[in-house]
């Protein structure tokens, strides 16, 4: 009779701190997924915690005493790529001085984690396909078939049917790599697990660095949980290090943390996000701005409008909502800046901050 499935959502894995019901849930799927032979697919922005779920899935499946392997897509030319992954014989190319084995290989009996899986080539993306349906492949420069068996985990910071769209990530290789989807929410979607995670870096670092615990007053537990974390917890894990080795008592004081934490400046937009702005607008020019009279301007103009949003969210948020303050930040009176708050729709996050 099977084992019923038990669900559980605490922590999954060291390291993996916070209880806000977004994360209790990835901490439950997470659980489920890992009981499987699946593929999983991890969605979320940089410093999200991706490495770390997928860590989980392993050390949590019937597969935790097999190899655990890594590789980030992204950082690999493609023909570097292909060898990383599938390995090579001597003589394949100029360099292949001798065969070597490759991840897909290494990982044989475990489990192997695609990081950055939007980065792979559209070529290459046909092997990859290939193994996750046949379980098999050829090293680079050989013709022998080579059968492989290991759980595969992806991971994304980018919307993969957007980029299905743009025609640089297969469909099909799309839908083999979604059997699991678990999204990973950024750290201002979950401040209430700041706190805590303040708590835990500061243990950590302290011990590291020989200091003593110190204290974390109020006013900057305060602040750190109003920001608005574009690097998401790698930031605040970087932050609470540089705060440790810079305190000169035992005392987290908040003129220990960047402007941007402190309010006094705005946060910076990370990335993921600019790159989200980029596919609103380029969905903008796919809709109707290009039926418009004079469409480049009218474009330019809502370009404009989605970067001021952002903005202007960003500094209400670091302002904990208040209105005068941010509108000093922003360099605009607060009459301006309430009129902006209605024409986009912010009343609601405003609450919130």
């Amino acid at each position: 009779m099977p084992t019923p499935i038990v669900e559980d959502d605490s922590p999954v894995f060291e390291g993996m701190i916070g209880t806000s019901p977004v994360m209790r849930k990835v901490y439950r799927l997470t659980r489920q997924a890992a009981a499987s032979t699946a593929t999983v697919l991890l969605m979320g922005e940089s410093g999200t915690g991706k490495e770390l779920i997928a860590r989980a899935l392993h050390e949590l499946s019937p597969r935790a005493t097999g190899p655990f392997i890594r590789v980030n897509c992204g950082a690999l030319s493609e023909s570097l790529l292909e060898s990383e992954l599938f390995g090579h014989v001597r003589g394949a190319f100029t360099s292949a001085v001798e065969n070597r084995t490759g991840r897909f290989e290494a990982a044989h009996g475990g489990t192997i984690f695609l990081d950055e899986i939007n980065s792979v080539s559209y070529k290459l993306q046909v092997k990859l396909l290939r193994v996750l349906q046949e379980h098999e492949f050829e090293r680079v420069g050989d013709t022998k078939t080579i059968r492989v068996d290991c759980r595969i985990v992806a991971a994304t910071n980018r919307d993969l049917l957007d980029e299905i769209d743009e025609g640089r990530f297969r469909e099909d290789l799309f839908y083999r790599l979604n059997v699991i989807p678990i999204t990973l929410p950024p750290l201002r979607e979950r401040p209430e697990d700041v706190p805590q995670l303040v708590e835990h870096f500061v243990g950590m670092y302290s011990e590291q660095n020989g200091r003593h615990l110190p204290v974390t007053p109020a006013e900057t537990t305060k602040a750190l949980t109003g920001y608005v974390w574009p690097g998401n917890v790698r930031e605040l894990q970087n932050y609470v290090e540089r705060a440790i080795v810079l305190a000169e008592r035992n005392s987290l004081d908040l003129k220990l943390f960047p402007r941007s934490v402190r309010g006094l400046e705005p946060a910076r937009i990370s990335r993921d996000r600019v790159w989200n702005l980029e596919r609103l607008c380029a969905e903008l020019v796919a809709t109707g701005v290009a039926d418009t009279g004079d469409a480049e301007s009218e474009l330019h103009e809502k370009i404009v409008s989605l970067v001021e949003k952002e903005l202007i969210l960003q500094v209400l948020k670091s302002c904990q909502g208040i209105q005068t303050k941010a509108a000093s930040r922003l360099g605009i009176n607060r009459n301006t800046l309430h009129k902006k708050i209605d024409d986009y729709g912010l009343d609601a996050d405003v609450r919130k901050a």
